[in-house]
């Protein structure tokens, strides 16, 4: 799937990337190996490798590949790969829009919309969804039937912290298990991912937007999405919570009829397009 920015500038997609991917759901051994891999117990052991000292020589290689501008991140010296995934952007770098009748991104990442049809089915690249299957709560599913669905792809050179999008009342966690699939657009081809992946949502009793929905999903080699808080009054920009290493997706349903999203972002969801967005910045309005 293409991307652009803002300005409608084309961002270059990750080619080696796409094609371990291409191979893994693809190909006979591909998919062979891939049983293996999207296994719990395969994020684990990555985990604990990731997590170790001698992971730190991989961080500079992904910097030059990813072209990652370290000055916007705190300066210190990480103990492991992972330690440097979950770095923190210095204070200032990421403004959170404080407008209250503006919805901003809760996270950096490559957005698409859609619409929660009656059936509260949607599209993610030929592959079709339920909010049923996907909370395994039919009544909470019901509950967004026409709202808004909006889906933040994440890719490994993505911030991977992310905020509230609202001062609010928040739920406790619900986690839902399952196995790790890449979050990445080709593998919908093949597999329904978000339908299988580990995910955790919350309900978010927001002042400006109503009940929202917010799910956070694992992806292929991410063993662990932490959220920080339980039950909990939180505040527009406060960090909710981070993902560990690999791509992942944050998921935000609303209320039918409470946002308008920014036109330039519905209009190339409209082309099959992703959006750039940044943690913080304005991507729709209280409807009117």
């Amino acid at each position: 799937m293409r991307c652009v920015d803002r300005s409608g500038n084309e961002i270059k997609q990750d080619d080696l990337q796409n094609n371990i991917l291409n191979f893994l759901y693809k190909h006979k051994f591909g998919r062979a190996l891939l049983k293996q891999l999207i296994k719990p117990w395969v994020s684990h052991i990555s985990g604990v490798v990731l997590n170790s000292y001698c992971s730190r020589i991989l961080i500079p290689p992904f910097i030059n590949k990813h072209k990652i501008n370290m000055k916007e991140y705190e300066a210190r010296t990480y103990s492991s790969y992972n330690d440097f995934f979950t770095r923190k952007i210095k204070e200032g770098k990421r403004k959170i829009d404080l407008q209250k009748n503006h919805l901003i991104a809760p996270c950096d990442g490559k957005l698409s919309v859609y619409h929660i049809n009656k059936d509260s089915r949607f599209t993610i690249k030929n592959t079709s969804y339920t909010l049923k299957s996907l909370l395994r709560n039919k009544k909470l599913a019901d509950y967004y039937e026409n709202g808004t669905l909006l889906l933040f792809r994440l890719t490994v050179d993505d911030y991977h912290r992310y905020c509230y999008i609202d001062n609010g009342r928040k739920t406790k966690n619900y986690r839902i298990k399952g196995v790790f699939h890449t979050v990445n657009p080709l593998a919908n081809e093949v597999v329904p991912v978000y339908k299988e992946n580990t995910r955790e949502y919350s309900l978010l009793y927001s002042e400006n937007f109503g009940r929202v929905l917010i799910m956070e999903v694992g992806a292929m080699l991410v063993g662990k999405i932490l959220n920080y808080h339980d039950e909990a009054r939180v505040k527009r920009g406060e960090e909710k919570g981070r993902f560990e290493f690999g791509g992942s997706t944050i998921i935000v349903c609303l209320e039918k009829g409470r946002v308008a999203i920014d036109k330039d972002i519905l209009n190339n969801s409209a082309s099959q397009v992703e959006t750039l967005v940044k943690l913080g910045e304005k991507i729709g309005e209280v409807h009117i």
